[in-house]
């Protein structure tokens, strides 16, 4: 499996960004994919998450009704739509890949395959 991020880089507060992640050589059937950020000084965190063919979600409390996933099976890529962004969200963001059954989508020890990372940087 293979991630490749797009999008990210700098918006102003209370803006609007979205960031993709194309994978290869990958099914729905036996991975979720996440996203998963990281700020200087902090560890990485699980943003939102998205699983099988139906796309059920998840999202984390601290961007829950701003950040949106969706994916698109037949490009074999997920979005992340992120609105009303604060410095807080400010981080890189890597794109991940877990198995389905047995791994939580939310944590980065479940993680088996990572993107490279894509910057977001939220000014005030």
């Amino acid at each position: 499996v293979q991630l490749v991020e797009s999008g990210g880089g700098l918006v102003q507060a209370g803006g609007s960004l979205s960031v993709s992640c194309a994978a290869s050589e990958f099914t729905f059937g036996d991975y979720c994919i996440g996203w998963f950020r990281q700020a200087p000084g902090r560890e990485r965190e699980g943003v939102s998450c998205i699983c099988g063919s139906n796309g059920s979600t998840w999202n984390s409390n601290s961007v829950k009704g701003r950040f949106t996933m969706s994916s698109d099976s037949a490009k074999n890529t997920v979005y992340l739509r992120m609105n009303s962004l604060t410095p807080e969200d400010t981080a890189v963001y890597y794109c991940a890949a877990v198995p389905r059954y047995g791994s939580s989508c939310r944590s980065p020890s479940s993680v088996r395959y990572w993107g490279q990372g894509t910057q977001v940087t939220v000014s005030s």
